[in-house]
C-alpha cells in the first residue's frame, strides 16, 4: 500500500545554472529524500539536496548507454511507494520535451501521489540571455518552439513562413534544417543564432545567416543547443551591452547566488573561471557568494568537519579557575563558538571572564566574539597568530595564558613563542578537526573532468584533508598531483602556503591580507594577468 507521506515532485531545474532554478525548486531539493535527475541538469544542484539522499542519474543522452523509461518509472513507484519525498529533476520545464506523460501515467496507475512544477525552459530563456527578444512590434508577431530530434516528421513548408523559430535537439540535424527552410522559400539571408549551453558558464553563440552558418560551425559538437531563426537574430547586437556582444562568439553571464539582483556580466573580473572553495563542513558560503557575484563559477567542497574534542576535561578544569588567568587568546571562530558553548554549559556567562583580557587573531574572529557582546583587547597586525607574540601589547613574564584550541596541529609556533617570553601557557583542547568521508558529487566530477581552474584554501588543515580525500578517492586513476596539472593554487596566507608547498610543492596566489576579502582581492589580480 502506499504511504501517505510519499510524493513524487516532477520539477523542472530551468536552462542549466543554479541561478535559474525557482525558490519552490530550490525548497523541495532541501527536502529530498530521493533524487531521480537527468544528464543536462547543472551538478551545482546535486549539492542542494541533504547529505544522505540518495541520486539517482538517469540521464539519457543520445548515442550513450542510459535508463530506459520504463525502468525510470518503476524508481519512481518504488521510492513513492517507500513514504519517501523524490524530486524528479528535469532541465528545463518538465513538460516541455520532458518525456513527463509517461512518468505521470504510471504514478496515476500505482497511485502515487504527485506535483508538478514548473521550470524555465531553455526555448525562452537561451534566446533571452543571447539578447534575442522572440517576438517585436515589427519584426515578430509569434514564435514557434519544436525539436528538430525526427526532422523527416516536421511539416517543413508550413514552419518556413512563420516569422520566428526556436528548434530544440537540432544541432545534429543542422544540414537538414538549413536544407528544408531554403527549399520551401526562406532566404538565405535570413539570421540565425545557435545557442549551445544557455545560461551555464560554458554558453557561447554563434550568429550568422542561413546561407553560411553551417560552414561556421563544421566540425563542432552542437549539443546542447537551442536555434533560432528570424530577423528577431539581429537584434542582439543591439539589445546587449556592448561588452557582452560577440558578433561570433561570446560568453554569457555565469554562476551566482540565488537572489535578485542581476547575473554579473562577462566584463566582472572572475567571468570564466571555475573555483572549487574547499572549506568546513557548515561553515557559511558568503566567500563563495562573493565570487559568483564577481562572475566566478563555484564548486564548493568541503574538506574539514568541526567536532567537540575527544574529551571535555581540560577545558572543563581550565573554566572553573578562569580567574587564575591573565590572558585569553582564540584564534579562529572555532575556538571563540566551543569555548563560550562550554562556558554556557558549565552555567556561566560572560562575567566569569571578569579580569580576563581577551587577544584574538584576524577579523573574523573578532566579530565571532561579539556575538557574545565582548571586543577583545589585542588583534595583533597581518591577522596571523605568528604576529601576536611580537606584538602584544604588555610583558608576558609570568602572565598565566589560557589556549583553548583545535586539539590536534595546532598553533605550535604561537605556544612556543609565549613560553620563550617567560609565558604560563595552559592549552586545552576545545574542538577537533576531522577529514570528511566523501567528496560531493559536483567537485568529484568537476576534479575528474579536469574544469577547475583555481582551488582555494584558507587553513593548512583543508589543505591536508584535501589531500587525503583526493588521494583516497582517486588512488585508482589519479594522483592528486596528476589532476592538479594546469590548475592554479590560491591561499589565504604563509602557514597555509607552507602546507601547499609541502603536499603540491607549490602556490600560485597568496592573499596579501590574510582574510577571505584578501583572498578575494588576491584571485581577482590572478584573473585580471593570467
Amino acid at each position: 500500500m502506499t504511504n501517505d507521506r510519499g510524493k513524487v515532485y516532477l520539477v523542472g531545474a530551468g536552462p542549466g545554472d543554479v541561478a535559474y532554478l525557482t525558490v519552490k525548486a530550490y525548497n523541495l531539493l532541501a527536502i529530498a529524500e530521493v533524487l531521480i535527475y537527468d544528464a543536462l541538469v547543472d551538478t551545482q544542484l546535486l549539492e542542494c539536496v541533504p547529505p544522505n539522499c540518495l541520486k539517482l542519474d538517469v540521464g539519457k543522452r543520445g548515442g550513450k548507454a542510459s535508463t530506459s523509461q520504463v525502468e525510470i518509472n518503476k524508481l519512481l513507484i518504488k521510492y513513492c511507494q517507500q513514504g519517501k519525498q523524490v524530486v524528479r529533476l528535469k532541465s528545463g520545464d518538465p513538460l516541455i520535451f520532458g518525456r513527463c506523460t509517461s512518468e505521470i501515467e504510471a504514478l496515476k496507475a500505482s497511485g502515487c501521489d504527485f506535483e508538478l512544477v514548473p521550470g524555465i525552459s531553455s526555448a525562452l530563456a537561451a534566446p533571452l540571455l543571447a539578447g534575442i527578444p522572440l517576438t517585436d512590434p515589427v519584426l515578430s508577431r509569434c514564435f514557434a518552439v519544436f525539436t528538430a530530434h525526427e526532422p523527416e516528421a516536421l511539416d517543413w513548408e508550413a514552419l518556413s513562413r512563420l516569422e520566428t523559430l526556436v528548434i530544440l535537439m537540432g544541432g545534429q540535424h543542422l544540414p537538414e534544417i538549413v536544407h528544408q527552410l531554403l527549399r520551401y522559400g526562406r532566404s538565405h539571408l535570413t539570421p540565425i543564432a545557435i545557442i549551445r549551453w544557455a545560461g551555464t558558464p560554458k554558453q557561447q553563440i554563434w550568429t550568422a545567416q542561413l546561407g553560411n552558418i553551417s560552414q561556421q560551425v563544421t566540425g563542432l559538437s552542437l549539443s546542447p543547443a537551442v536555434i533560432v531563426i528570424g530577423e528577431v537574430v539581429g537584434l542582439c547586437k543591439y539589445l546587449q551591452p556592448e561588452n557582452i556582444y560577440r558578433e561570433k562568439h561570446a560568453s554569457t553571464p555565469t554562476r551566482q547566488p540565488m537572489s535578485t539582483n542581476l547575473p554579473p556580466s562577462p566584463s566582472s573580473p572572475l567571468t570564466g573561471k571555475t573555483i572549487l572553495v574547499t572549506r568546513s563542513v557548515g561553515q557559511s558560503n558568503q566567500f563563495s557568494h562573493r565570487l559568483m557575484a564577481l562572475g566566478a563559477t563555484v564548486i564548493e567542497m568541503p574538506t574539514l568537519e568541526i567536532c567537540p574534542p575527544s574529551s571535555w576535561e581540560d577545558l572543563d578544569h581550565a573554566i572553573t579557575t578562569l580567574s587564575d588567568f591573565d590572558w585569553l587568546i582564540l584564534t579562529s571562530c572555532n575556538g571563540v563558538d566551543y569555548f563560550f558553548t562550554r562556558l554556557i554549559a558549565q552555567g556561566k556567562d560572560i562575567r566569569a571572564l571578569a579580569g580576563v583580557k581577551i587577544a584574538v587573531v584576524g577579523e573574523k574572529t573578532a566579530q565571532s566574539l561579539k556575538q557574545y557582546s565582548l571586543q577583545p583587547d589585542f588583534i595583533p597586525p597581518n591577522f596571523v597568530a605568528d604576529s601576536l607574540v611580537e606584538n602584544f601589547p604588555e610583558e608576558l613574564y609570568s602572565k598565566k595564558v589560557l589556549f583553548p584550541r583545535v586539539e590536534s596541529g595546532g598553533r605550535e609556533v604561537l605556544v612556543k613563542e609565549l613560553t620563550a617570553k617567560r609565558a604560563e601557557v595552559i592549552e586545552v583542547a576545545a574542538y577537533q578537526s576531522c577529514c570528511p568521508s566523501s567528496i560531493p558529487a559536483a567537485a568529484k566530477l568537476a576534479l575528474q573532468n579536469r574544469k577547475i581552474d583555481v582551488i582555494t584554501f584558507a587553513s593548512s588543515k583543508t589543505v591536508q584533508f584535501f589531500y587525503q580525500l583526493t588521494n583516497n578517492i582517486f588512488e585508482s586513476n589519479f594522483h592528486t598531483s596528476e589532476f592538479l596539472d594546469g590548475v592554479s593554487i590560491a591561499s589565504i596566507g604563509p602557514q597555509t602556503s607552507k602546507t601547499c608547498h609541502s603536499l603540491f610543492g607549490r602556490v600560485d596566489v597568496e592573499a596579501q591580507e590574510y582574510t577571505l576579502d584578501g583572498l578575494t582581492e588576491a584571485l581577482i589580480i590572478w584573473a585580471t594577468s593570467s
